[in-house]
């Protein structure tokens, strides 16, 4: 591990806005569950995840848009969190934390309830792994466990096999769509949502230079009935992460 990074786990181990619990145990007693607004943030108010926040970019920038609401971004990356969680320390934000964690594990730290949006920013869409898709039935099952009943998930993503899935995952499930957007660049409605869509981070602003479109959809998780995956076969994305060459088949992994 290089100097660079051990400093910065060095300094996120002193930010009394971070939680970093990397692997915890089935058994694992998470303290600030049902108790983020109480003993973290101190402040009543909706909160808000960001699961996948990488650099925290969203969720600071959220954070400072919406003083009402608390933010809390999700990662296992902590040399990434690291710049996000120093901002909000730099700035005095009360009503952004950030989790280091695994996602798999996210329903131990929130109570039912708890939550009232997730924010899913670019994930990884998993071509190959259907349930390490964040938008699958597994990890939607996951969120009833702590989101509110009909609570928002809104998908902001480049892929355009994540975006279909997740649109197929919606219409099969028959899940609530407040708005799908193929490309956000393209509305010139103004408004709270566009607002928050505008939000450009470091990385989105490569995939715009590649010339990929941005997409959106946004959609409401009520808490009971029965979540089924989709059938049909979706192609895969052309091109591969960030900083790395187009490729020509459908069978490489991104």
């Amino acid at each position: 591990m290089s100097k660079g990074k051990l400093a910065k786990f060095a300094e996120m181990a002193t930010f009394p806005h971070v939680v970093e619990v990397p692997f915890p145990q089935p058994e694992t007693e998470i303290a600030l569950r049902g108790r983020w607004n109480k003993d973290f943030f101190k402040a009543d108010r909706p909160i808000v995840l960001e699961l996948g926040c990488g650099k925290g970019e969203y969720t600071v920038a959220l954070a400072r848009m919406f003083p009402d609401k608390n933010y809390i971004g999700v990662d296992i990356k902590g040399s990434r969190m690291w710049k996000g969680a120093s901002e909000v320390a730099q700035e005095g934000l009360t009503n952004a934390g950030f989790l280091r964690t695994r996602i798999e594990f996210i329903d131990r730290f929130f109570a039912p309830d708890e939550v009232s949006e997730i924010w899913l920013t670019f994930s990884d869409p998993q071509m190959k792994k259907p349930t390490k898709r964040l938008t699958s039935t597994y990890f939607l099952a996951r969120y009833r466990h702590f989101l509110t009943d009909g609570g928002m998930i809104h998908v902001k993503t480049d892929s355009n096999f994540l975006f279909t899935y997740t649109r197929l995952v919606v219409e099969k499930n028959a899940l609530p769509t407040t708005v799908c957007l193929t490309d956000i660049n393209a509305s010139t409605t103004d408004n709270t949502l566009s607002r928050m869509l505008a939000i450009r981070t470091y990385y989105e602003s490569q995939w715009l230079q590649r010339g990929i479109n941005i997409k959106y959809i946004g959609f409401q998780l009520p808490a009971a009935g029965c979540l089924t995956e989709p059938e049909q076969e979706i192609p895969f994305d052309e091109y591969r992460s960030y900083n790395r060459e187009i490729r020509h088949t459908s069978t490489q992994s991104r």
